[in-house]
Parts: structure tokens; sequence; C-alpha cells
């Protein structure tokens, strides 16, 4: 197994060859260069981990070598060798973007010990590149899952004010997923290597969460023994985003007025004005334009926070992406718990397709885990539900006057495929996929419904 791949570029032969012998013998991969030339043609054919460059080449300069590793292949770490020892060489080849540089004649320990802090430093800025990928797909749009024609508008609109530093209020009863779609916004822009700093206002009394937002002096109230930071002092150069904010008082109100508008504010007990630089992002359950008439919500600031608003459907609102949300949620419980399952019954996904979900999708998630951790077998069965959403299912899913089970279910059964097939354009493909089952399964049940497309609505124009 190679350590890693390396170029190794010298003008004169017999270090070259020296070095080529013992590096493979370390076991690396190597490739060699004795030109500028042949170098560049290296480069361009070839992404290297580390290149061991000299400075002075017959053909050309190591200087610029540099820049062709870099317009090449930016994550290439590049040592300077050079015969020609002076601090003013090493300064301007960092500077440059050269990782070190060793002096000839080259001591093997050193140049060892050189290369392996190289090609460590790589592998952990590849590490910190992967981990935010992770993030990325963690909190980014990948994560937020949905098809409905809504949830597509409601992705181009943050596709489209994510990397603006306009407000964003995100609307929506409890559950539907505005924290990640807070987190999404955040990930999207070009703060997303910055904080993003959340505060549940809901949960804390008046006094703490003014403390919470804009921190405290010692002194300014009982029990304040020492400065505190606020959570908008941390989340300068970020995001951040403050959820239930129909519960906020008055007085933090007027605060938060200011804040929006002049991103100043001072401390709890403090004279001293802070100013940040930070995105902001809302959310509630509640009508604030209610709020606004009742006198509970002032009117100036509901005008400076509803910028950009966000309105999440229901879930019972959007039943053609139950199925797929459920998928998503069964493959996280599985890969987390070890187990493995084959997805769900068609009468489990109808009654989950005609239960309200007064918790949305946090209730769904919570369902499919219970499901798959106290089902019984390989498949989430109608019984695995609570009673609630069995409840809910077409006619109990009993035989009803003389009709079997089957039969019972073809209504709500066309109904659905229907509705998610005209979501998908009439796309099959898209609707299997959608629906969590295969291609011919799909094309099977709706020539039995009576589904073809030669009978599809033919609109106006």
């Amino acid at each position: 197994m190679t350590k890693g791949s390396i170029l190794l570029v010298d003008d004169d032969r017999l270090v070259l060859e020296s070095m080529a012998d013992w590096l493979r013998e370390k076991g690396y991969a190597l490739d060699t260069a004795n030109s500028f030339a042949a170098a560049r043609s290296a480069i361009a054919r070839k992404r290297y981990d580390l290149a061991l460059l000299d400075i002075r080449l017959g053909d050309g300069d190591g200087y610029d070598l540099l820049a062709e590793v870099r317009k090449r292949n930016a994550d290439t770490t590049v040592i300077f060798i050079t015969g020609y020892a002076a601090i003013d060489t090493a300064v301007e080849a960092i500077r440059a973007g050269a990782f070190d540089v060793l002096t000839k004649p080259l001591i093997d320990e050193e140049l060892e010990m050189a290369i392996e802090r190289a090609l460590a430093q790589r592998g952990i800025a590849e590490e910190n590149k992967n981990l935010k990928a992770q993030l990325d797909l963690r909190f980014g749009l990948e994560n937020v899952i949905g098809h409905d024609h809504r949830m597509l508008k409601i992705y181009d609109m943050i596709d489209a004010v994510a990397d603006t530093r306009a407000t964003v209020l995100i609307t929506g009863e409890s559950g539907t997923g505005k924290s990640m779609i807070a987190r999404a916004v955040h990930r999207r822009s070009s703060r997303r290597d910055k904080p993003f700093v959340e505060v549940a206002c809901g949960a804390l009394p008046e006094n703490l969460l003014e403390s919470e937002l804009f921190g405290h002096v010692a002194g300014s109230f009982t029990g304040s023994t020492g400065d505190k930071q606020g959570k908008f002092l941390l989340a300068d150069g970020g995001t951040i985003f403050l959820d239930e904010i129909g519960t906020a008082s008055p007085a933090l109100q007027v605060k938060l007025l200011r804040v929006l508008q002049e991103f100043e504010f001072e401390a709890v007990g403090g004279n001293k004005t802070h100013r940040v630089d930070a995105r902001v992002i809302l959310a509630t359950n509640e009508d604030l334009s209610k709020l606004v008439r009742e006198g509970r919500f002032r009117q100036d600031l509901y005008y400076r926070v509803n910028v950009i608003n966000v309105e999440l459907p229901p879930l019972r609102e959007r039943i053609s992406d139950i199925p797929l949300l459920a998928k998503h949620f069964l493959d996280e419980v599985c890969r987390e718990a070890g187990k493995l399952s084959r997805g769900f019954s068609e009468s489990a996904i109808v009654a989950m397709q005609r239960y309200d979900w007064p918790g949305n999708v946090r209730e769904l998630e919570n369902v499919v885990e219970r499901a798959v951790l106290l089902g019984k077998s390989d498949t989430v069965e109608l019984e695995d539900l609570p009673r609630a959403v069995i409840a809910a299912g077409p006619a109990s899913f009993e035989p009803v006057a003389g009709r079997t089970l089957k039969e019972a279910l073809a209504g709500p059964e066309r109904r659905i495929i229907l509705e998610v097939l005209e979501s998908n354009g009439w796309n099959r493909f898209a609707t299997a996929e959608t629906l969590g089952i295969n291609r011919t399964t799909l094309y099977k049940k709706m020539k039995r419904l009576g589904l073809d497309e030669s009978r599809r609505p033919i609109k106006a124009e």
C-alpha cells in the first residue's frame, strides 16, 4: 500500500535518481521530471498529493511551476528544494504558497519528516472538507425532503435569498421543520463556515431571554456575578435563528428592532455599544399579523421581520410527500439501530396518508422510529402504527358491505397515486420513487386502477 503520490522535479540527474530510489523504497508512488516542460506535462496528466520542486530549473522557474500546480490542482501540497539557502528565499516561497523549503544536500530524515508533515496536513484538510460536505448534507437542502409543488417553490426561494443579508421569517405549524429550513439557508450562504446560533425564545423567561441574546455585565441583576457574552455576539459573521419570536416581550421587541435596523445593541446593565454582523432568521407558529392587530406585536417590527416569508405547509396538505419522508426516516432509524427493513406495507402507507398529523413531520419521524424499533417483521405493517393512525385508515381497513380489503383500499389508493402522478407531471419513474415502490409495481397498479396516461387531463393553453 502506497503512502501517497509524489511528483519529484529536479534537473540534476544524479540527485533525481538517488532521491527517486529512496522515496520508492519508503513506499511512495513516485513520478519524476527532469525539466520544467516535463513537470508541466506530468501535472497536466495526473493529480498528485505532493510535489517536490527544485526552484531553479534549466528551462524554467519553480515558482512558475508552483502556479501551474495551483491552477491544475489546488489540493496538491508543494515543497521547494533549493541549493541556494537564504531567509529571503524561504519567506518568498512560503508567501507563494509552498508548504516548506528544503536545502540541498538533503538529509534523509529531514526530507522524510517534511513529507510526512505535508501529507498529514493534507489529510487534515481533506477530512475537514469531508466534514463540511457532511454538514451540507445534514443541514442543507439535500435533507429537506419533499416533491410537493409548494416545497419546490420553497427550495427556489431558499436558493434565491440564501446569499443575501435579507431577514427571513419562517412560518408554519409546530413540527413542520422550521429549524431545518433555517439551517438550510445558512448552509447555502457564504456564511456557512461561520457560527449558526439557535435560540428558542419561548423556552426562557423575559429577563433571561434578553441576557441570553445580548449578554449582561456583572451586577446587572441578582446572580449576575460576571460578564456574559450574548448569542448575537456569538453569531457575529454567521447566522442567528430566533425561534418562537411571537413570544418576545414588548421591551425585547424594541431592542430587536434596533438590532435589525442598525446591527447595534448594549448588553443588559452595560453602556458599551456592540456592533454585530449577523444574518437574522426568525420563526413562529403564530399569526404575527393577528398579534399586531391585538397589540401584542409591534407593527414596525413586524414589517421589518417580514421581508422574506417562507411559509411551510402542514404535512396533511402534502400527503404525496409522506411515503418519501417515511422512507427517509426509516432508513435513518435502520442505520442507527443496525436493523434491516424492506419498507412499508400498502395499508400502512394509506393509513399514514389519511392521518391528519397534528404534530407534522416531527410526529411522523417519531411514529416511524417507534414502528421500526417495536415491529416484529422486516416490513412496517399497519398494526405497527399507533392506534390514532390506524383509525384514520379507510373504513378502518375492514371489509365493508361485502367488499374485500383490497376493494376497500382501491379508492384511496387510486386518489393517492393520481395525486402523485399529477405532482410529478405524470413522470412514472419519479412517481414510483416518491411512493417508495418499483416501476413495475406502479405500472400494474395504474393498469388495475384505470390510470392510463391517455386519460391524463389536457389543460387549456
